[in-house]
């Protein structure tokens, strides 16, 4: 059985990138990292418990490919480039058969981001992983939740909805066939952060948040820091390949409130629509116009044809659902 210090040496210590800002990484009692000048720290925290967030049979490589994408997802809802990380971890046995991919999947990901891990903590106990990561955004231009504007469009990156019914054939609450599950699964368990949006979209953009509990949701919570409200166009919502399939109520259901998609949802001025679609095309990213910014407050659901919707959208709440 590995020692904390032995399994941190062997999958969770590596050398500096010859770019790194960081002075002092892993082994010390804190890291030490010089920003670049002028530019502003983005830090944001998220915590994966087994059972909650992930299957207990989870694979280890895509888990620790998924535990950093979620981080990395909220630095790019703030357009910041991504710069390093911690990791605070907790496991029941220090398992090598685990470790090894676990620390693969998620250094192969750090890496593809230029994201130097820089320390933590390990310690025996029920499964859980939290990371804190750090980011870089020039003074005035990150993508706050309280910028939106009366007026702007209302975008979306990517696709909605195909992770919540991964999730929903595993509970058995929908019968998928193995090709449809082959389609949706990869959703749910190894999200893309669009860190390349968000960084296109400086400068663009007014306001952005990213994906995690469900689009209703999300956007509320961008809509009261703005002190706005919206109009959704529900069936332009674009839904994943395997939701497509479904019918037009579980659509509307999972695109609207499915959570997991880490996907961007963001508001910038009518007179950007070319620029949007320049920046999302630069990112490799697809993005859809959904609705609208208000001035009033609430959020207003069109169908297709522009009549009213009467649904009433949930999201991922961690006390209540």
């Amino acid at each position: 059985m590995l020692s904390e210090f032995e399994l941190i040496a062997r999958y969770f210590s590596r050398p500096p990138a010859p770019d790194s800002r960081t002075a002092l990484g892993v082994g010390d009692d804190c890291a030490l990292m010089t920003p670049a000048p002028g530019m502003q720290l983005a830090i944001s925290s998220d915590m994966l418990v087994c059972g909650r967030h992930f299957l207990p049979d989870a694979d280890p490589f895509t888990l620790g490919h998924k535990c950093l994408a979620v981080n990395l997802s909220d630095l790019a809802a703030m357009g910041a480039q991504p710069i390093a990380f911690t990791l605070a971890l907790a496991l029941p046995e220090a398992r090598a058969d685990w470790l090894e991919p676990f620390s693969r999947g998620m250094l192969a990901l750090a890496d593809a981001h230029g994201c130097e891990l820089i320390g933590g903590d390990t310690t025996k106990g029920p499964l859980t992983i939290s990371i804190t990561i750090f980011g870089e955004v020039p003074p005035q231009q990150a993508l706050r939740r309280d910028a939106a504007r009366a007026g702007d469009d209302l975008w979306v990156s990517g696709t909605l909805g195909d992770a919540r019914l991964a999730l929903a054939a595993y509970r058995q609450e929908c019968s998928l066939n193995a090709e449809e599950l082959a389609l949706a699964a990869p959703r749910m368990h190894a999200p893309t952060p669009r860190v390349a949006l968000g960084l296109a979209l400086r400068g663009i953009a007014h306001a952005a948040i990213d994906i995690s509990d469900g689009l209703a949701g999300d956007l509320g919570h961008l809509l009261q820091r703005s002190h706005v409200g919206a109009t959704l166009d529900v069936d332009a919502l674009p839904a994943g390949a395997a939701l497509q399939q479904r019918d037009l109520h579980l659509r509307r259901r999972f695109t609207l409130s499915g959570g997991d998609d880490y996907e961007l949802c963001f508001s910038a001025p009518v007179r950007q629509r070319d620029a949007v679609y320049k920046a999302a095309q630069a990112a490799g990213t697809a993005v859809t116009r959904v609705g609208s910014i208000d001035a009033a407050p609430g959020l207003r659901l069109l169908d297709a044809s522009g009549e009213a919707l009467q649904e009433t959208p949930d999201s991922f709440d961690h006390f209540r659902s």
